[in-house]
């Protein structure tokens, strides 16, 4: 009897059958219900999609069309500026703070542009950049939000759990980088946004790690009863000095805890629009896996294993296995430690290489979501056994922003 691998790798199959790897699909079906799932764990509260996780235009806009989606946060300014004259929204919070010249000159140019950009600041040197490629008098004011420190530092600050953002961790520095920019001219402060990583980054049942599961637990829940307390605090602070128009906070992985909290007015999610492996270790909510890239068996180097071409689509963060793509489909394949996933080839091990053949497909799935988008030019999207439309990627746009 098949079994619902099966049925999938078929369907995958059928649809790419006149492709010739290596490529990458999205599941439309998928894609659509880890959409409205995330909406529905928002809790009434608008999801911001993460363009970082997505990187296509097409499925931006995509997103962006279902109810409870609104607006897009970047992770470049020259991105932002993109798709904000492209339309795919007037609505573009830049993640991280920028020292891009000529985007914030393009940005300062542009009344239109600089309503529909929020810039992101955690220090008055940002602002004294922004202020040297345009002095205040001579451009509109500038959109900008604030990056509050999320990461938990119990035991007096002896002790960090999450990661190195923002050098604005209490709500007293909040306070004080609002005044600082309410003081300015040329610039209005908007926004304020905290990621807390240890939470929404970090999955809480790693497989066959029961022990650092527990410990992984304790810390977020810890680190969540702190962070509710000083980001409402935060909040207020920053109220006292601008009539703020978001509060962002969240990820994928946090999105009803973090749109649980009452200072909270808007979440950000992306990874989980297309499931990568790095959501299989989260308790709470699990995509379905939409994204999937495959490679073509090239050789049998032994009865017990298959070589595929390409594979070595590694993600970013720690140097672990986690990092590493994971072979999918068929079920029951495993990549080989001393070699892991290469640059051209990847042999495979496992019940199922025994009866790969050369032509094969091998269906991989990403560690992290958008990062499969900077290898290939465009994602096919399908629609049960068939390929409806092709959606361009950044890279097949010829835009590389980090």
């Amino acid at each position: 009897m098949a079994t619902e691998s099966d049925k999938l790798r078929d369907r995958l199959d059928r649809a790419t059958a006149h492709l010739d790897p290596p490529y990458a699909v999205v599941d439309l079906a998928a894609f659509d219900a880890n959409a409205t799932a995330l909406v529905d764990r928002a809790g009434g509260k608008p999801v911001r999609v993460a363009s970082k996780s997505v990187r296509s235009r097409d499925l931006l806009t995509r997103a962006l069309d279902r109810p409870g989606w609104r607006g897009v946060m970047a992770f470049t300014l020259p991105e932002a500026i993109w798709l904000a004259r492209t339309g795919v929204s007037t609505d573009v919070l830049v993640a991280y703070p920028t020292a891009d010249r000529g985007g914030l000159a393009e940005l300062a140019a542009d009344p239109a542009l600089a309503d529909a950009v929020t810039l992101m600041v955690d220090g008055t040197e940002q602002l004294d950049l922004v202020d040297a490629v345009c002095p205040p008098g001579r451009r509109p004011a500038l959109r900008v939000c604030l990056d509050l420190d999320a990461s938990w530092r119990p035991l007096g600050g002896r002790v960090h759990v999450g990661v190195r953002r923002s050098p604005v961790h209490s709500a007293r520095a909040a306070g004080a980088l609002a005044a600082a920019v309410a003081g300015r001219p040329g610039f209005r402060l908007v926004g304020l946004m905290s990621y807390e990583a240890q939470i929404a980054g970090l999955g809480d049942a790693p497989p066959g790690q029961a022990v650092l599961g527990t410990a992984i637990r304790v810390a977020q829940r810890g680190s969540y009863r702190e962070l509710l307390a000083r980001r409402a605090a935060a909040v207020a602070a920053v109220r006292d000095h601008a009539d703020l128009q978001f509060v962002n906070g969240g990820g994928t992985g946090s999105v009803a805890a973090t749109s649980a909290d009452p200072a909270v007015t808007e979440v950000t999610a992306g990874s989980g629009l297309y499931g990568p492996t790095l959501f299989d270790a989260y308790r709470a909510w699990r995509p379905t896996p939409a994204a999937f890239f495959a490679c073509a068996v090239v050789r049998r180097p032994a009865p017990g294993l298959a070589t595929v071409l390409g594979g070595g689509w590694i993600a970013s963060g720690p140097a672990a296995e986690s990092r590493l793509p994971r072979p999918w489909l068929p079920a029951g394949l495993k990549l080989l430690g001393p070699e892991g996933a290469g640059e051209v080839q990847t042999p495979l091990a496992g019940v199922a290489a025994a009866i790969l053949r050369v032509g094969d497909r091998v269906w991989f799935r990403h560690a992290k979501a958008g990062e499969l988008c900077e290898h290939v030019n465009e994602l096919h999207l399908v629609d049960g056994d068939v390929v409806v439309a092709t959606a361009p990627t950044y890279r097949g746009e010829g835009r590389a922003f980090l």
